[in-house]
């Protein structure tokens, strides 16, 4: 092994800190479905950092779809979609898909985050700006790096300054705006009314990452242009199948002309082998119970309405969320280290977010909710983390507030 770059690596000390002591917490082994309750080192644990928003992933339809996929076509494609990886599955999920999304047509991709890459990368060239929200995806992000186009950010959710930065590149320069439907850590959603009124004014291209919003918000969960009745002012909508879909894979959703030209220039695509048999089985199995089960979106926001309530009860510091995602503020490192480890213990899984994920004075722990959480489950996690909250004095002076001053949106 080189010993410059095991050099550098040793200098990355970090995790071993957090290791030392007694607080790490990631790669936690799952030794069983992913549902409200899991199985780690042998003991139950209530589920609240899951990102199935509608409890899919264990649902005994989507497992026979996966496995009646796999006897027909294998267990994968042993190539791209360009060349000899497109099965009748992958064109029949497409139409299903923009049918569902009502879009013109679907381009699918292995994973989400390479839906961002390979649908934003390909299309901005060295003469266009990309205007990006400075919390958007990871994915994102690394888009705007491989593409040509110069990168600005605004603020988050500022339209203010979208405006600003609008009008910095030159005139006659596309301009792509580029944003997440619901944003994942925060859980508030694009003000994208106010999006598509400066896109217009400057002739933009509006770019919705719809991950979080898909099956959440939205006419039966379509997302975020759906949600604010914007549908045929978006763009592009890109998005994962890895939440509420149940699945693995992603999608880019737009005009015909637009979807056959990344079929033929989008890297991410043509050198990437395509999506399994059984991952696209599976996406539309949970379509079909989306649609069959449209109640299951309901449930899910009394889940989420529930929850905030009894949050902002208890006094503690919650962020201005708008969606199953409910951020609780710690605003110290080491205490949101210290809070995800006593919750833990205490049989509560919640993900903790921390710098450089996000400055240490705004760390929080990421509390979502699945629409086949219980109300006794809910009731259960809130009391525990109370207890370990008040513990570690990390508990806001925070007064109630009720649901209806706009922390949420309502039941759909």
């Amino acid at each position: 092994m080189n010993n410059r770059l095991l050099e550098r690596v040793r200098k990355y000390t970090a995790p071993n800190e957090v290791r030392a002591m007694g607080m790490y917490p990631y790669f936690r082994v799952i030794e069983s479905e992913q549902d409200t309750e899991v199985i780690i080192d042998g003991k139950p644990v209530l589920m609240f950092g899951s990102n199935s928003y509608l409890g899919l992933t264990n649902h005994p339809k989507i497992k026979e779809a996966a496995i009646e996929a796999t006897t027909r076509y294998g267990t994968g494609c042993a190539g791209s979609r360009f060349l000899n990886g497109t099965l009748r599955i992958h064109i029949e999920l497409e139409e299903i898909l923009a049918d569902y999304l009502k879009q013109e047509a679907v381009l699918l991709y292995s994973t989400g985050f390479q839906s961002n890459l390979g649908g934003i990368a390909p299309l901005a060239g060295r003469h266009d700006t990309i205007l990006i929200d400075e919390r958007v995806h990871a994915s994102i992000i690394d888009a705007t790096r491989l593409s040509f186009a110069k990168v600005l950010k605004f603020k988050h959710n500022d339209m203010e300054d979208l405006e600003k930065q609008i009008m910095r590149p030159e005139a006659d320069s596309l301009k792509y705006i580029i944003v997440d439907g619901i944003f994942s850590m925060e859980g508030d959603i694009a003000k994208l009314p106010e999006i598509v009124r400066v896109a217009e004014k400057h002739n933009g291209v509006v770019v919705v990452d719809d991950a979080h919003a898909i099956g959440v918000i939205g006419e039966m969960g379509i997302g975020t242009a759906s949600h604010f009745g914007l549908q045929d002012k978006v763009d592009i909508q890109t998005g994962t199948f890895s939440k509420s879909l149940a699945s693995l894979g992603g999608f880019v959703a737009a005009s015909y002309d637009v979807i056959d030209y990344l079929k033929h220039t989008s890297r991410a695509l043509i050198f990437s082998a395509s999506m399994t048999p059984a991952s696209a089985a599976s996406v539309i199995a949970a379509i079909d119970i989306i649609k069959s089960e449209p109640d299951r979106i309901n449930r899910l926001w009394e889940n989420t309405n529930y929850a905030l309530a009894r949050f902002l009860e208890m006094g503690f510091e919650v962020g201005p969320s708008e969606s199953p995602i409910i951020p609780i503020y710690v605003r110290d490192n080491l205490k949101t280290f210290a809070f995800s480890t006593g919750c833990f213990e205490a049989g509560v899984f919640i993900n903790p977010v921390v710098s450089p994920a996000v400055p240490s004075e705004e760390s929080l722990i990421r509390f979502s909710l699945m629409a086949t959480h219980t109300i006794e489950q809910i009731d259960r996690a809130i009391d525990r983390m109370y207890e370990v909250a008040v513990k570690l004095g990390i508990l806001g002076n925070q007064e109630e507030e009720a649901v209806e001053t706009g922390h949420l949106t309502p039941v759909q």
